[in-house]
């Protein structure tokens, strides 16, 4: 029966890549699905063979802690040059999407207080 490895739904396309060639320079077979014409199925990487799940989750699990530590040295390095996205420059490139998503959060606050109040009313 086959066994789920690596979901794949919000994984980035270059980490999907990786942990394809993770699992075959280390000869271990597996299948894909994805995610259909709707976008409903799931999208995944399946073992065939369960006694490869073993290994095959500690090479993916090896993979993800180097790719953590590549990823937030770039991003320390971002927020030392001074380079990294804050609030502040976000709202200086973009600002009426920030300024729409600020409306948006008062808006939902707003009903969902306002719902409240007048259910104890």
């Amino acid at each position: 029966m086959a066994i789920l490895l690596f979901p794949l739904r919000g994984v980035a396309d270059d980490e999907a890549e990786d942990i394809r060639d993770v699992l075959n320079e280390n000869s271990i077979q597996f299948y894909e699905t994805n995610a259909g014409n709707w976008g409903i199925s799931m999208p995944a990487i399946w073992l065939p063979d369960d006694t490869q799940h073993e290994p095959a989750q500690r090479l993916i699990y090896a993979y993800q802690q180097e790719r953590q530590a590549v990823l937030q040295a770039e991003y320390a390095q971002l927020k030392q040059s001074g380079e990294a996205a804050t609030f502040f420059s976000n709202l200086r490139q973009h600002p009426l999407q920030v300024l729409l998503f600020i409306a948006a959060i008062i808006a939902v606050l707003y009903a969902s207080i306002k719902m409240v109040l007048d259910f104890g009313a």
